[in-house]
């Protein structure tokens, strides 16, 4: 039992660590682009960038709060847990994103594409939704939203 406890011992200390990396969060901050990187927890509230490609990063539990993010590219990327109340994402890429209890409170996403997104627990309330492709009833029924919440023709989402 001992050789056992020490064994898990040494093989959590070899683990990488998943903690964000303050080079790359910096970076996107001053509005660079940043492919798979690890933006783990990263405060992106009030940034006001277009067009990035943030194509496979981990975002989880950033906070992407009132950021302007239009035409930016997060297929792919890690959105588990991330808080973006008032933010504008229009015509933005969310392709295959995983977006896993995200708060999307009051977000406009006209002309963003939301086909293969995980959106189990997401929180559209207040949220234009009127204008995405890709959307599915299948998936507007993992989350939920309210009376403000705009949706495309023909879909309905419960309330959270």
């Amino acid at each position: 039992m001992k050789r056992l406890l020490i064994s898990l011992a040494v093989l959590m200390i070899a683990a990488p660590a998943h903690a964000q990396n303050a080079g790359q969060i910096a970076r996107v901050r001053g509005g660079a682009s940043c492919a798979g990187c690890n933006l783990f927890q990263g405060d992106f509230s009030g940034l006001e960038a277009r067009g990035l490609n943030l194509r496979g990063s981990r975002l989880r539990q950033a906070d992407l709060s009132l950021s302007v993010m239009n035409r930016t590219d997060f297929s792919n990327a890690d959105l588990r847990d991330v808080e973006a109340y008032g933010a504008v994402f229009s015509s933005s890429n969310f392709h295959g994103a995983n977006l896993t209890n995200a708060s999307f409170v009051g977000v406009y996403l006209d002309g963003s594409n939301f086909a293969g997104a995980t959106l189990t627990g997401v929180n559209f309330s207040g949220a234009s939704l009127s204008g995405v492709r890709g959307m599915t009833q299948a998936r507007l029924n993992q989350a939920c939203g309210d009376e403000a919440t705009r949706l495309p023709a023909g879909l309905t989402i419960r309330r959270c």
